[in-house]
C-alpha cells in the first residue's frame, strides 16, 4: 500500500476559494504602500546562513533553535529565510541601491520558515509582507510608518487592533540597562524558568518578553529601560508619540516591549489582536539603525515592519462575507465543431467586459451535461453556441440566476443584452 502524500506539518496549502481572500489582501496592501512611495523588491527564499547569524543575533531563539539550515552540494551553509529584513539589507548593499536613492522605501512579500511547534496563527512556513525605509534618521519616518499601518487596517476593514509602542534607546544605553537587568535577574535566578536562565546569559532583555505567568511579578519589579535613556532618545520617542496623538491614533506605551531580534533600537511597535488567542501580534517592527553597518555598509538609519498574512487572513475570515469567486458569464459550445467559436467569443467578451469573470465550459459532453457544468460555475448567464447558432452567426443567451427569458441574439445585439443582464458597462475598445 502506497504511503499517502501530504503537506509537511506546519506548511499549508492555500486553495480556492480562500486564495481569493489572499489575493485581495495583497492587492490592497500593495496599493497603500505605493501611495506612500514604496517600491517592491523580490528576494530569494534561501540565503547564506551568515546573513541571519550576523543580523538577527546568534543569541536569539530564531538562530539558536528555529532556522532551517542545511549544507548544499558545495558544502556551503544555507538557510531558508526566517524573516525578511536581513535579506533585504543584503540586497540593498549588494546592488548599491542606496547610492542611487539615499532615501529608499522598499517592500516585499513571501514565505518565511521557522521550525516551531505549529498552532493556530503560528506555522513553520508562514507569509509576511515587509516594509523597509532607509536613510531617514528622524522620528518623522517612524511615525509615518506607524500611520501607514493604521491606514492599512482601515483599507482592509480590520478593527479591534491595539497598538503598543516602546523605545529601546541606542546601543550604549541598552548596554547600561542590560548590565542592570542582568544583576537584577541574577539576584533572583532561582525564580527563573529554564528558558529565562538561558536568556540571562545570552540576552537578558528577552526575559521581559517571557509568556510564563509565574514570572509576571518578578518581571514587573525589574528595572526599566526608560531610566537609562538620555535626552536625545527621550526626545525622539516623545516626537513619535506626539505625532501619533495628533493623528488620532490610539496607543499604549509598553515598557516591556523589546522585540525578538537583536538589531532593533529606538522605536519599536506591535499591533495586537485579541481574536487569535496567544498568537495576537499581527504586525510588528521598529528602527534598526545599526544593521546596515553591521552587514558591511555605511552607517544608515532604517526602520521597518512585517505583517503576518495568515493572521490577517484569519481576522478577515471572521468578519468578511464569503469570498466571491463565481463566474458571471459562462460560454458553452455544443460540440467540438462549435468550440472554436465559443472560445473566440469568450476571448472577445473578456475584452468587452474586463470587470466580469468569463468562463468557457471545456471538456466536451452532451448539451445536458455541459449546461449542468455551466450552472455549477455560479454564472449569472450562459451563452450557447450550438449548430443552429453557428450557422446563423447568433448566440443564445440563457439566464441562469434571477429573472429573464432565454433569447437568441445576433452578435451585434449581444453586448447590449449582456450589459443589461450583468448591470455592467461595455469597455470602449474603439481606440485599442
Amino acid at each position: 500500500m502506497k504511503q499517502e502524500l501530504r503537506a509537511i506539518r506546519g506548511m499549508n496549502d492555500v486553495a480556492p476559494p480562500a486564495s481569493a481572500r489572499w489575493q485581495r489582501l495583497e492587492q490592497r496592501v500593495a496599493r497603500v504602500l505605493a501611495a506612500y512611495g514604496y517600491q517592491q523588491i523580490r528576494l530569494p527564499i534561501v540565503e547564506s546562513t551568515g546573513v541571519f547569524e550576523r543580523s538577527i543575533g546568534d543569541t536569539t531563539d530564531i538562530v539558536q533553535k528555529e532556522m532551517y539550515t542545511f549544507a548544499d552540494r558545495n558544502g556551503d551553509s544555507l538557510t531558508l529565510r526566517p524573516e525578511g529584513t536581513a535579506g533585504c539589507v543584503r540586497a540593498v548593499l549588494e546592488h548599491g541601491l542606496l547610492n542611487v536613492q539615499p532615501q529608499l522605501r522598499l517592500w516585499y512579500a513571501g514565505p518565511m520558515f521557522r521550525h516551531e511547534r505549529p498552532q493556530k496563527g503560528r506555522y513553520r512556513q508562514f507569509h509576511q509582507i515587509g516594509v523597509e525605509a532607509y536613510g531617514m534618521a528622524g522620528p518623522d519616518i517612524d511615525a509615518e510608518v506607524i500611520l501607514m499601518t493604521a491606514r492599512l487596517w482601515r483599507e482592509l476593514g480590520i478593527g479591534n487592533l491595539r497598538l503598543e509602542v516602546n523605545t529601546l534607546g541606542v546601543p550604549a544605553e541598552r548596554e547600561r540597562y542590560r548590565a542592570a537587568l542582568s544583576a537584577y535577574f541574577a539576584a533572583h535566578e532561582e525564580q527563573l524558568d529554564e528558558e529565562s536562565r538561558l536568556r540571562l546569559t545570552r540576552n537578558p532583555l528577552r526575559i521581559l518578553d517571557s509568556k510564563n505567568p509565574a514570572l509576571r511579578e518578578l518581571i514587573a519589579g525589574a528595572p526599566r529601560l526608560v531610566e537609562y535613556l538620555e535626552a536625545d532618545s527621550r526626545a525622539h520617542f516623545d516626537a513619535v508619540c506626539a505625532t501619533l496623538r495628533a493623528a488620532g491614533v490610539d496607543f499604549v506605551v509598553n515598557q516591556l516591549l523589546v522585540r525578538g531580534l537583536d538589531y532593533y533600537g529606538k522605536t519599536v511597535f506591535e499591533w495586537i489582536t485579541n481574536e487569535l488567542g496567544a498568537q495576537g501580534t499581527v504586525c510588528a517592527g521598529g528602527r534598526y539603525d545599526g544593521l546596515v553597518e553591521l552587514m558591511g555598509g555605511k552607517p544608515t538609519p532604517a526602520v521597518g515592519f512585517a505583517m503576518g498574512i495568515e493572521r490577517l487572513i484569519e481576522i478577515l475570515a471572521q468578519h468578511e462575507q464569503a469570498v466571491e469567486t463565481d463566474a458571471e458569464i459562462c460560454v458553452v459550445g455544443g460540440s467540438e465543431t462549435e468550440m472554436p467559436a465559443a472560445l473566440l467569443l469568450a476571448e472577445q467578451l473578456r475584452d468587452d467586459f474586463p470587470a466580469a469573470r468569463t468562463l468557457c465550459v471545456c471538456g466536451g459532453g452532451s448539451m445536458k451535461s455541459l449546461m449542468k457544468r455551466a450552472d455549477r460555475t455560479g454564472a449569472r448567464v450562459a451563452l450557447i453556441i450550438g449548430g443552429d447558432e453557428l450557422a446563423s452567426g447568433a448566440v443564445t443567451l440563457k439566464p441562469l440566476r434571477g429573472q429573464g427569458e432565454q433569447q437568441r441574439l445576433g452578435r451585434g445585439a449581444l453586448n447590449a443584452a449582456l450589459a443589461a443582464a450583468l448591470d455592467a458597462p461595455v469597455a470602449d475598445t474603439a481606440g485599442a
